[in-house]
């Protein structure tokens, strides 16, 4: 297995800059995994694939607005913190954007708030501290942290946000859950699927691709995740009463595959609550997930890498073909596939 197996060409055309209106209008391409049959429909139509019973596994993450315009102290220079993961009130990790940022240097935010350049972590990552806490001030100095492929300026904060979102963490959409409405929701639930939600909050190495030749020597991103006592035992009822266990997202399938990792025989999964290191390659046995949404995910990605580990790389790769050669739409604010 060579990372360059999971290599495919994509038009820059098929980059999805804005997302579907309304959220559930996104196309929809369904995978049958033992005989790579395609089918082409909508999102809205999801209940067509879901049955009284199965149970489907939301990511109740919220995106952070942690990209914050700042300029340097002295001299007024722009500059641009990205915010990645906070160490206490006062301390975050975070990216950092313009020239000569070391450790000492300060910048000043729009609400006239000093940060201050504490530890260089390598490359542009820097320790910054905040002279007051940042907490309930992100919502009005901060943007939403768009992928870089993404070029047009989001007009609403919240086309990023699933509209199932709760605890804010993530440095990016859970972008499979993207294409729910409340509407499409509830007539899941009056239709019998269950919901259970999980968090992960998504890191921004989720998008960084895999440049090593041998993809299981490339080091896996680190998140924090928590699936709870009251959500294990809802999925594993809903396993041991014949449902199938939907998730929404390959963060979704990461937190619950890592929850099964401790599972009692018999078991789905079990509570579990911290960082998780799972690294899902071809020939990973799947413990927990029986069907999966997810978005197209980039070339040579872990994201991509996971998917062929659920469906196949041929017929993953296959799909994938169809998806470009039909006219889907790639990517975060791209259209949605069914595999199962």
């Amino acid at each position: 297995m060579k990372t360059d197996d999971f290599d495919y060409v994509l038009p820059p055309e098929r980059i999805a800059q804005t997302p579907a209106e309304p959220r559930d209008h996104a196309r929809l391409l369904g995978l049958e995994r033992v005989s790579g049959t395609l089918t082409h429909d909508h999102f809205y139509n999801l209940g067509h694939y879901l049955r009284p019973g199965d149970l489907l596994v939301v990511n109740q993450t919220r995106v952070l607005p942690a990209r914050l315009p700042a300029r340097k102290q002295p001299g007024g220079g722009k500059a641009e913190l990205l915010l990645l993961n906070r160490r206490d009130d006062h301390t975050w990790e975070a990216l950092v954007g313009g020239k000569g940022l070391g450790v000492g240097r300060q910048l000043l935010l729009l609400d006239g708030r000093v940060a201050e350049v504490q530890e260089d972590l390598g490359g542009p990552r820097r320790l910054v501290r905040f002279e007051t806490p940042l907490d309930g001030a992100l919502d009005a100095l901060g943007e939403m942290p768009l992928p870089p492929y993404i070029h047009e300026r989001l007009a609403d904060k919240e086309r990023y946000q699933t509209v199932y979102s709760r605890a804010a963490g993530s440095a990016a959409a859970p972008t499979a859950g993207l294409h729910f409405t409340p509407q499409l929701l509830e007539a899941l639930q009056a239709q019998g699927v269950g919901l259970a939600r999980v968090t992960l909050h998504v890191g921004l190495d989720t998008f960084a691709p895999v440049n090593e030749d041998d993809p299981g020597t490339h080091e896996i991103h680190s998140e924090w995740c928590e699936l709870t006592e009251e959500t294990a035992a809802q999925i594993n009822a809903a396993r041991a009463a014949g449902g199938r266990i939907v998730a929404v997202g390959t963060t979704s399938v990461r937190t619950l595959e890592s929850a099964a990792q401790t599972a009692a025989a018999g078991r789905a999964v079990a509570a579990f609550s911290g960082q998780t290191r799972l690294y899902i390659l071809p020939g990973y046995e799947f413990r927990a997930v029986d069907a999966m949404i997810t978005n197209f995910h980039l070339p040579r990605s872990t994201l991509l890498m996971l998917v062929s580990a659920f469906a196949g790389r041929e017929r993953v790769l296959a799909a994938y073909q169809t998806a470009i050669e039909e006219q889907y739409r790639f990517y975060s604010f791209g259209d949605a596939m069914w595999i199962a």
